[in-house]
């Protein structure tokens, strides 16, 4: 049973694709230091995107060194540190010396799509047990990818040394003093090898994909003793861990269901709270959102849009326009001749699922139009995936974070388009936030943040045509919610 800290610093300690943050927050909830260190990202032919595990490594020991050096992080002791981590990444390393195996192999990675199309025939069962679809983006076929392909990770698994698993219990292992080989329920159910009705691994699934139950690290809840952050001198207690949207999903405080949480910056997530018994609609996923000691769960219905920032970066490739200057102040008049744009930067995500969708405007325009389209398609793909969580039970409103939150066409259009208003808040760093949450107890006396500003709904006629328009296009061009 771990137990709420007293009053202190909390460290968060967020791993993500470009960079490792370490964040200290005071007890009353507010950030007091941050210290960022960018990591590298390999791309190679065959759908192959990879890190180097030592180097994420590294990045974390050193974020969290600059930010336990700051004046803050000298002014009061630090009593928890929690850890998210980006999901579906995977790393094989040995049990005994937490020697990596293998590069991290990312979410992103495609190199075993084709071996898994093998097991299409099995993917409505897979979709049942563990509420995702069957896509190389998680660790199983990468995990099976290694023990096929990796000569030291065939060696560890005849030895009994192999532990292969989510990036977070890697990171652990190698963090903490003791070495822990444990996975917490948010990121091991982005493998496709975990029951969320059982909080642990699936004997079924294993046995479909190949893996065997002690290469995996052993379940534990969200809150949990994992070990002891050694910084320096300072052996801070490991409280939590978690997914990275998992994570900011707890910046605002405990989640409520009738909330829709989206987080938009690379690529862009939606998740609202609720229950296991509650229906998932077709094309949406399912994820844990944080588990306890006793076996409670808090689950996730979640949407995805690969085409987020990634979509302006590719518009940015493509035009003249200065992407970061105009966006802060886009604005687009009421009778302006916007184009659709058909958004398959990064493959269509939820809920349609196609992998290879052409990319590319519909109607004339100049760059300044293209722009708002491109901003738009964001909403018109979060939208799709509101309307999908509306089915299941209704929504109040929108609470929106990340990097292209601070856009205020984007939040304006999608009030308009879903009818629901948007509140955007003061927080900058909701993964780090929401993962100190968790570490320091969920404590009562965490401030909430502020809103910074609501995006009422508006009569927006030719924006709502656009929507209307829009959905035709990407029914005609056969996307349709998957089941």
């Amino acid at each position: 049973m771990v137990s709420a800290p007293a009053a202190g610093l909390v460290l968060a300690l967020d791993q993500g694709g470009h960079g490792s943050r370490a964040v200290l927050f005071d007890a009353r909830g507010r950030e007091v230091a941050l210290a960022h260190v960018p990591v590298g990202t390999t791309h190679e032919a065959g759908g192959i995107v990879e890190q180097d595990p030592d180097e994420l490594v590294r990045s974390l020991q050193v974020a969290a060194g600059d930010a336990i050096d700051s004046p803050a992080g000298r002014s009061a002791p630090i009593i928890a540190a929690g850890l998210a981590t980006q999901r579906s990444t995977i790393v094989c390393w040995e049990r005994a010396t937490g020697l990596a195996l293998t590069r991290a192999i990312s979410w992103q990675d495609r190199r075993n799509a084709a071996w898994l199309e093998g097991l299409r025939p099995l993917a409505r069962s897979i979709r049942e047990a563990t509420g995702l679809v069957l896509s190389p983006h998680y660790g199983a076929s990468k995990i099976r990818w290694c023990l096929d392909n990796v000569a030291g990770v065939k060696a560890a698994a005849l030895a009994g040394d192999l532990a292969a698993g989510p990036l977070a219990s890697f990171l652990l292992a190698r963090l903490l003093d003791e070495r822990p080989v444990v996975a917490d329920p948010a990121n091991a159910s982005r493998t496709l090898l975990f029951d969320p009705s059982r909080l642990d691994w699936s004997p079924a699934l294993l046995d479909a994909f190949g893996v065997g139950p002690a290469q995996l690290p052993r379940c534990v809840p969200t809150r949990h003793d994992y070990g002891h952050l050694a910084l320096g001198p300072l052996r801070v207690p490991l409280t939590a861990c978690t997914g990275d949207q998992s994570a900011a999903a707890f910046a605002f405080g405990v989640p409520r269901e009738p909330e829709a949480l989206v987080n938009v910056g690379t690529g862009a997530f939606v998740q609202r709270a609720t229950t296991a018994e509650r229906r998932l609609p077709d094309g949406l996923l399912r994820s844990v959102l944080r588990s306890d000691a006793s076996g409670h769960a808090t689950f996730s219905h979640e949407g995805t849009v690969n085409g987020a920032g990634s979509a302006l970066e590719w518009l940015r490739s493509r035009s003249d326009i200065d992407v970061d200057r105009a966006l802060p102040t886009l604005e687009v008049p009421e009778d302006a001749q916007v184009p659709l744009f058909m958004n398959g930067v990064g493959g269509l995500g939820a809920p349609f699922w196609i992998a290879d969708f052409a990319t590319e405007f519909v109607g004339d325009a100049d760059d300044l139009q293209r722009l708002a389209a491109v901003v738009e398609s964001i909403a018109f793909l979060l939208a799709v995936n509101l309307d999908r969580m509306r089915e299941a039970a209704g929504l109040e409103r929108i609470v929106i974070s990340g990097g292209l939150a601070r856009c205020d066409y984007l939040c304006r259009a999608l009030a308009a388009v879903t009818g629901l208003e948007v509140a955007r808040f003061s927080v900058r760093e909701a993964t780090a936030r929401g993962v100190a949450f968790l570490a320091a107890g969920e404590p009562p006396g965490w401030e909430p943040p502020q809103v910074e500003r609501r995006f009422a709904p508006s009569a927006a006629s030719a924006l709502v045509a656009r929507y209307a328009a829009w959905r035709a296009e990407m029914a005609r061009r056969g996307a349709v919610a998957a089941p």
